[in-house]
């Protein structure tokens, strides 16, 4: 007998939560920040208003249906299994830090505070649950991710944008290559190489291409091409600044040797689930095979 289907929600602590847990009650946080020139009324509507959306959402799911929760700090630590279908509630930010961990499940977004989001992932409002999971062929859009692979068989997946760079302040030094750009590699010293998809064009990888002059056409979020940028690259006798900008196919990628003593590649802004990258490692960055089935 096959098992009914799991669904899973994922939210995160709000910031509400966050102040009383630290200062122990909610007169002692509300103190704090007056004393800041903030009134806590604003974080505590939006807990309440997260709070809210969760019960509505708990309450849809089918009572002939098994249903867990999970947090965002906890997601490297949670097995999805196959038969999960995955309920986001919160921002457009957590359905990308969920997708790394998925292979295939559908993900539903619940807008948990309509009008601070953009809603480019979280589509839906906690109304719309009980008709969405319930639905025999609810529609899904098929958005490409993005992956790096480490020579060590490390590997990192996201939905957003790939960052490979140092983890602080300091300059990162590697060699670039393309695997369609014949045998060129350029021994570069940059703030970092940022690879990005469809869905991470509405975020950090826009700010990069504004600045660049939007001389790229960037990637529709089911497209299977990826964007990539070079940040602030030196030129000097060592070091040059050519390949800085360019874009990947399903079957071209990105190679980058490293040429610093550690170098991590993160993605969707996770850098506490890193890959950790020593002098000499190679890593390749190209398009996922994998794609996060997001419920329209």
């Amino acid at each position: 007998m096959s098992l009914a289907p799991r669904v899973v929600l994922v939210h995160r602590t709000t910031e509400y939560a966050e102040l009383v847990a630290h200062h122990g009650t909610h007169g002692q946080a509300a103190y704090f920040l007056s004393s800041r020139g903030r009134d806590i009324e604003e974080l505590a509507e939006r807990h309440r208003r997260t709070r809210q959306a969760l019960a509505e959402v708990t309450s849809a799911i089918p009572l002939t249906w098994r249903q867990t929760r999970v947090e965002r700090a906890d997601l490297d630590r949670f097995l999805f299994g196959p038969e999960d279908v995955v309920v986001v509630v919160g921002q457009d930010g957590l359905v990308a830090n969920v997708a790394k961990y998925l292979s295939g499940q559908p993900v539903l977004g619940i807008d948990s505070d309509p009008g601070r989001n953009p809603g480019v992932l979280v589509r839906h409002r906690p109304q719309d649950a009980a008709r969405l999971l319930t639905s025999a062929t609810p529609s899904a859009d098929e958005l490409t991710m993005v992956e790096a692979v480490a020579d060590d068989t490390q590997r990192l997946v996201a939905l957003n944008e790939i960052y490979l760079g140092a983890a602080g302040h300091q300059t990162a030094r590697y060699r670039l290559g393309l695997d369609d750009h014949g045998a060129v590699v350029e021994a570069q010293a940059s703030s970092g190489v940022l690879v990005g998809t469809g869905t991470g064009a509405t975020g950090w990888l826009r700010s990069v291409w504004q600045q660049r002059g939007a001389e790229l056409r960037l990637p529709g979020p089911a497209e299977q091409r990826l964007v990539w940028f070079v940040r602030e690259a030196w030129p000097s006798p060592a070091t040059g600044t050519s390949l800085t900008a360019g874009d990947l196919s399903p079957t071209t990628r990105l190679h980058l040797t490293v040429e610093s003593e550690r170098l991590i590649a993160f993605g969707d802004g996770m850098e506490s689930d890193a890959l950790e990258l020593t002098w000499g490692q190679r890593v390749s960055v190209g398009v996922c095979g994998e794609r996060l089935r997001l419920v329209g």
